[in-house]
């Protein structure tokens, strides 16, 4: 009923983003001579922001076009290696005959899509032959294709990793950093082959025992069943996942927009003002922004629950009671696979401390395997993104790769 909802909001939206959106064309058109006026331009603004933050928003592209290899510039060109119903790895193919390390970058699958990491793979596909998840919308997939667990990811990881074969190294950004240590504790106990060289996670919540954040108590505030009750949804027709329960892409990102929204005001205010003013450049950049932070794609609620259940209520992996199908998981079994913590000192989402656990339960792993690293000044967003990431994080992560 709640999904159903807001599909027709969306859709009686659809009048006045279509009048906003026409509005500010003409109200800037250089021939209508509104477009000279003060107000000609406070209103032209007020349409623009209004259509911006209206809009219904798709995946978004990754547009990487080129690299810098070697100090070469070289094309980049993407390509799909392997398909899953509920993910696909994207690999980008650099035009060079250069060797470098095959690394696998993790997207979260956690509302947003792989295109958040665009800044991290931008800055690592310069030294790497980089591949990362590309996780499918839940209302996009039939419900033939089956359940999506945290069973399945780890499932998925495990066959992603044979996919790409051995040597290669992996980079977990946020939430996938449970499951991917789980498949690759779950590869050592199998005597898998192609284990991964190294593992490097950042901002994970391997242990959100340790330094709970806001977001932590929200999810330990409440039982389980209120957020059954409370946050799944049926997915209605037409789309393609239909009768599908899912964790909706809205209902997430009304969480991420309450959780700051007097920034998100007042970036609404400043790019208004911006407009006002004729700074498209300054008004640009927080269109692009928001272009990425208000796409967002549904989740399985299986998949949901089960992270909600097991990692931030009840911490099974800390605790040495995770499951895998039927068979537990032991860290204790890592041995080969280096491991990398990477924190933020001002991470809201995933506290200080929370990843660098991972380092306790490891115990058979030698100190010249491990490495962890806590970045000044950063919140949880600038682990893998702007300048301090790529300044000061990624030149780390490289290091610890060709260790």
């Amino acid at each position: 009923m709640l999904y159903s909802f807001y599909e027709m909001q969306r859709k009686a939206l659809m009048p006045m983003r279509m009048f906003v959106d026409h509005g500010q064309h003409f109200l800037r058109n250089p021939l209508n001579p509104a477009s000279y006026t003060p107000g000609g331009r406070v209103l032209a603004a007020a349409f623009d922001v209004i259509e911006t933050s209206t809009r219904p928003y798709g995946k978004p592209v990754f547009d990487i076009p080129t690299t810098v290899v070697r100090g070469r510039e070289v094309a980049i060109e993407e390509e799909i290696t392997m398909q899953l119903p509920f993910g696909q790895l994207r690999h980008f193919k650099r035009d060079t005959k250069a060797k470098d390390p095959k690394l696998l970058i993790v997207a979260p699958l956690s509302g947003h899509y792989a295109t958040l990491l665009r800044g991290t793979v931008k800055e690592m596909v310069k030294d790497h032959d980089v591949t990362i998840t590309d996780w499918r919308d839940a209302k996009t997939i039939p419900l033939f294709e089956g359940k999506f667990d945290l069973h399945s990811y780890i499932d998925y990881v495990i066959s992603f990793l044979e996919h790409l074969g051995p040597d290669t190294h992996v980079l977990a950004v946020c939430q996938p950093s449970v499951p991917v240590l789980a498949a690759v504790a779950r590869m050592h106990e199998m005597g898998n082959p192609y284990i991964p060289k190294t593992l490097a996670m950042m901002g994970g919540p391997i242990d959100t025992r340790v330094n709970p954040t806001a977001v932590n108590d929200h999810a330990t505030r409440k039982p389980l069943a209120w957020f059954k009750q409370n946050v799944i949804a049926t997915v209605p027709p037409p789309h393609n996942g239909f009768m599908r329960r899912v964790y909706p892409g809205f209902l997430q990102l009304a969480g991420f927009m309450s959780m700051n929204l007097s920034n998100h005001i007042v970036r609404h205010h400043d790019m208004f003002n911006h407009l006002v003013e004729g700074d498209g450049e300054s008004a640009e950049a927080t269109r692009e922004f928001y272009e990425e932070y208000l796409a967002v794609m549904d989740m399985t609620a299986e998949f949901y629950l089960q992270t909600v259940d097991q990692v931030f209520q009840r911490h099974l992996l800390p605790k040495g009671e995770m499951l895998h199908h039927e068979d537990p998981i032991d860290l204790g079994a890592i041995d080969k696979t280096a491991i990398m913590s990477i924190e933020g000192e001002r991470d809201d989402i995933s506290g200080v401390g929370q990843t660098k656990a991972v380092h306790d339960l490891t115990p058979r792993l030698k100190a010249a395997k491990r490495g962890h690293y806590e970045q000044k000044g950063v919140g949880h967003y600038g682990i893998f993104n702007g300048r301090k990431w790529r300044e000061q994080i990624s030149p780390r992560v490289r290091e610890f790769i060709r260790a």
